[in-house]
């Protein structure tokens, strides 16, 4: 099964196991949108995600927050 033209969102996505899964998504092909709390962190990271040719997004996100979490999920759409 390929997962190359899909796109998943990933939450706690500036560092650790999110970040981690976030780039081996990118890397099959995945377009990936970070969602975390750590604005700066997250933008920095796309841009590294983006550097290697792979599509990527932050959202800041506080999964507590139910508005955040619906901004999130309609900007994968």
């Amino acid at each position: 099964m390929t997962l190359a033209g899909r796109v998943a969102v990933i939450t706690g996505a500036s560092s650790g196991i999110g970040l981690a899964c976030a780039e081996a998504l990118a890397r099959e092909g995945v377009a990936v949108v970070l969602g975390a709390r750590r604005t700066e962190r997250l933008e920095s990271e796309v841009k590294r995600i983006r550097s290697t040719g792979a599509r990527a997004e932050a959202v800041t996100t506080d999964v507590t927050v139910e508005a955040d979490v619906i901004r999130l999920v309609h900007h994968a759409h």
